[in-house]
């Protein structure tokens, strides 16, 4: 009776503790089916270049295993059901899923195997959601006494798998018809799969992991890892990144509380599942937002960074043509938008998941959360990014702002830090001093 592998946020082969479960599922058998199922609701809600890092990383693991990956569209407490029935399976082996529709859906799949179990075994995170809490086993509200029970709590070691830890069974096999791994033709900045995400890694411990504490909050530089579309499609697990690292180096540790953050959003999803997309501090709910009409034209100006603010017209034009944005420079224009513009942190958070290739729902709503001041941080009402200042201080030559501006390119630096705006280039959208005011005012008035 052989073991069904389904595959979701772990397109590897590598490190893969659910994979060694299934082919140890059996002791008289080391057959597994591997599978992945497209599901039209995650399908229509994902933006194209999620799609095209999707597809690439399956037909990436399909090749990987020789060509025995069976990919079915529907959904998955139907297909996996059926295709467990169809192959007499033993058992179905996941990692698991920490976030409210995954948990929701695997419920479901439960459910309909019937006496069939689904075994979850490992998690995308290094400690999964629901590990570390405090010690009346309460969850954390707050990262910095997080991280430090996080770092005490430690993590496993890497699993042992590979392509040659389980007979793969041939999907053709099954007699099941297979579907068309997605395609977009979006041309993507960085490569997908497994083998992708390795060499990523070892480049940046190679040349940039040592000066990641120095670089990594300029984004004219290139100073970050490039990780996060890897760890959020699972092509790589993050014990696999940390297993040779050595941890007391700046840059080392410095990563490491990056990928503690990453922890800390997704259990503060796990605890609050609501704050996908309502307020996690509810205190806020009762704020003052814009939606009229002017609130939507200053939207469409945000999108395309045509806000007259160098520095973030910048990064969102580098998001429309690349699918990426710094994470310093994502924090920059979501203060704009939140604090600047006066306009929901929702619409800024559904328009970075359409755009993102690295769209993560804990990593993004709860970083949005952050700089709306609605979120998990202590004091937070007060932080008013200057987009300006800001622009200085993380890209004090402007090579970021020239880079994707071209508008700016023939302005030097000090036209820059003058505001000099040759034609073509929109005059700033609002005020910047009178809107932070105007910010305060009304975060002061719920209080």
């Amino acid at each position: 009776m052989p073991a069904l592998l389904w595959f979701r946020r772990d397109l590897r082969l590598g490190d893969h503790p659910a994979l060694a479960a299934a082919a140890a599922s059996d002791p008289s058998s080391s057959d597994v089916l591997a599978c992945f199922v497209l599901d039209p609701r995650l399908e229509a809600s994902s933006g194209r270049r999620r799609l095209q890092f999707l597809g690439d990383s399956l037909r990436q693991l399909k090749s990987d295993l020789g060509g025995r990956l069976l990919v079915v569209r529907g959904r998955p407490e139907e297909r996996i059901a059926d295709i467990a029935r169809r192959i007499g399976a033993s058992s179905v082996h996941i990692s698991q899923d920490f976030a409210p529709f995954g948990r929701w859906r695997d419920e479901r799949v439960r459910v309909a195997l019937g006496s069939v179990p689904l075994v979850a075994t490992g998690s995308p995170y290094l400690v999964s959601p629901g590990r570390v809490t405090k010690d009346d086993d309460t969850p954390y509200r707050v990262f910095t006494p997080f991280y430090r029970k996080w770092s005490d709590t430690g993590w496993r070691a890497p699993a042992q798998s590979g392509a040659d830890s389980a007979c793969w069974l041939d999907p053709a096999q099954t007699a099941l018809q297979q579907c068309e791994i997605p395609d977009p033709g979006v041309t993507l900045d960085l490569p997908a799969g497994e083998a992708a995400a390795r060499s990523q890694w070892a480049a940046f411990c190679g040349d940039g992991l040592a000066r990641y504490s120095q670089d990594r909050d300029r984004p004219d530089l290139d100073g970050t890892s490039r990780m996060s579309a890897h760890l959020k499609f699972g092509t790589i697990h993050p014990r696999t990144m940390v297993a040779s690292l050595d941890p007391n180096p700046a840059g080392a540790r410095s990563y490491l509380r990056e990928l503690a953050f990453r922890d800390f959003y997704a259990a503060v999803l796990y605890h609050w599942p609501a704050s996908a997309w309502r307020n996690w501090n509810t205190d806020f709910d009762g704020i003052q937002i814009d939606t009229d009409a002017d609130a939507k034209r200053r939207f469409e100006c945000w999108k395309t960074g045509q806000t007259g603010f160098p520095f973030v017209d910048a990064g969102m034009r580098q998001l429309r043509e690349t699918g990426f944005m710094h994470n310093r420079v994502r924090m920059i224009v979501a203060s704009f938008l939140v604090k600047d513009l006066h306009l929901p942190w929702q619409w800024g958070a559904r328009w970075f998941l359409d755009q993102l290739t690295d769209g993560d729902l804990a990593s993004n709503q709860h970083g949005w959360q952050w700089c709306a001041g609605t979120g998990t941080d202590a004091a937070p009402y007060f932080r008013v990014f200057n987009p300006a200042k800001q622009g200085e201080k993380f890209d004090p030559t402007g090579d970021y702002i020239r880079r994707w501006v071209p508008e700016l390119r023939a302005v030097d630096e000090a036209g820059l830090r003058k505001g000099k705006r040759p034609p073509g280039y929109p005059p700033p959208v609002v005020d910047h001093r009178t809107e932070r005011a105007e910010a305060l005012r009304r975060y002061r008035s719920i209080g």
